[in-house]
């Protein structure tokens, strides 16, 4: 009995993954699949029996990204996805037979995909075991996949890569060298689309209304289901009142008092919560102390910007502060593909503030302030004070303005600063 019990399990196995297989196979047939970039990147990290784990916000498109980096390796893949209703009893022993499943469905398989794998307690070993022999991706939507277990079968073995929604660039299929009037045009125009919407590949099927789904499925399946988070209406108060602030800066006290909670440890780990499920960004503020770093406010920014048109509870359109969050996301997609850069605010004691510091090593290489139209001088004035100040106390020559169409370059004292149109620094960068 028990031998035909597992026979049963392994044939409803097969039917699962190849449901799985046609459906996403459909999307390649009727869905337009953008390439995405970092796959040449990616590819080489599969140069070495490495596993190689893709993270990333829920629908981002790990699933797809995989499949394609599969693809330019022409090799034999088998797939997987645990986010499945079908699988939700699936324990750590039966791992096997999904590998079982595989062999049966497919013969000898080179390459094998285990989608959101963090649903089965104990995958690591399994993982660990494949990448003997075949080339593995792991995907999934915690960022704290790579500690723990994964650390300590996998040291030296795993090589991690970050997905994000579409860039600009992805999104809008623009080359980096636009010149003429028309292009610049179309540029602005595909620009203003997309800051409009959202960089989530289903949002061309779905719109508002997927961003809000996912959303939702963050802070729920995410963050309270996964850690029992019991007191369910403060913890989504304080998602909410985060979103809606985003760019501005936060204090743990504050929310602490906003979401009604008893001590800021519970505060903190929230916040937490919410970044390691990807629907945040948090940017602290620069300083040379490390004590400063902790005690200091810090900024939240929005891991897609469709979450600050479409979740937040702000009534009035700001421009800027979603000018803002593009440039933070890209510096953050930068941040990804080299570990050495840090990306943090600036701040001194009088309120003059910069909106980024782009670190490399123990240089500051870049100083960015994001001002929608620096035409009016009293605004100009406001914006690039900052930067000159923070430029002399960090030491820092390269001097940046993001705009919404202004491109110039001009003197302030001994400093040159960098006026550049967002859609141009988003093209290029």
């Amino acid at each position: 009995m028990h031998v035909i019990n597992i026979h049963m399990e392994t044939e409803v196995l097969k039917r699962i993954i190849e449901s799985q297989r046609k459906e996403i196979g459909h999307k390649f047939t009727k869905e337009k699949i953008v390439a995405r970039e970092g796959l040449g990147l990616a590819k080489k990290y599969l140069s070495a029996p490495n596993v190689l784990v893709i993270l990333g916000v829920r629908r981002s498109g790990k699933s797809i990204f995989s499949l394609l980096l599969a693809q330019s390796l022409q090799e034999k893949v088998a797939y997987i996805n645990f986010v499945d209703e079908r699988l939700i009893s699936l324990k750590t022993d039966d791992l096997d037979r999904v590998l079982q499943a595989f062999y049966e469905l497919y013969g000898e398989v080179d390459f094998v995909i285990l989608d959101e794998i963090q649903q089965v307690h104990g995958w690591e070993l399994f993982a660990n075991r494949l990448r003997r022999t075949k080339k593995v991706i792991v995907t999934g939507s915690d960022s704290t996949l790579l500690s723990g277990e994964l650390a300590t079968h996998l040291t030296g073995r795993h090589l991690d890569f970050t997905l994000f929604p579409f860039s600009f660039r992805e999104m809008s299929g623009l080359k980096q060298s636009v010149y003429s009037t028309e292009e610049i045009a179309l540029a602005r125009h595909e620009l203003e689309k997309y800051l409009e919407g959202s960089g989530f590949p289903e949002f061309g099927l779905f719109g508002a209304e997927i961003v809000r789904e996912i959303y939702g499925d963050i802070v729920t399946k995410d963050c309270i289901q996964r850690h029992g988070i019991k007191e369910e209406k403060s913890f989504r108060e304080l998602a909410g009142y985060v979103v809606s602030n985003f760019s501005n800066e936060f204090s743990y006290s504050k929310l602490t008092k906003i979401a009604g909670l008893k001590d800021q440890h519970t505060t903190k780990n929230y916040v937490n919560y919410l970044q390691e499920a990807y629907l945040l960004a948090v940017i602290e503020r620069y300083s040379h102390k490390l004590k400063q770093h902790i005690i200091a406010p810090k900024k939240a920014y929005c891991i897609d910007h469709g979450f600050c048109n479409f979740v937040s509870f702000s009534i009035s359109k700001n421009h800027g502060r979603v000018y803002e969050n593009a440039v933070c996301v890209e510096l953050l997609r930068k941040k990804s593909l080299d570990h050495r850069l840090e990306v943090y605010y600036w701040k001194d004691h009088q309120h003059n503030e910069v909106d980024f510091v782009v670190k490399k090593g123990s240089k500051v290489e870049q100083l960015i302030q994001v001002c929608y139209n620096p035409l009016d001088e009293s605004t100009k004035e406001r914006e690039t004070k900052p930067l000159v100040r923070a430029a002399i106390e960090l030491r820092c020559k390269n001097l940046l303005v993001i705009t919404s169409d202004y491109e110039k370059t001009e003197k302030k004292g001994k400093y040159k600063i960098q006026y550049t149109p967002l859609w141009k620094w988003l093209l290029k960068n």
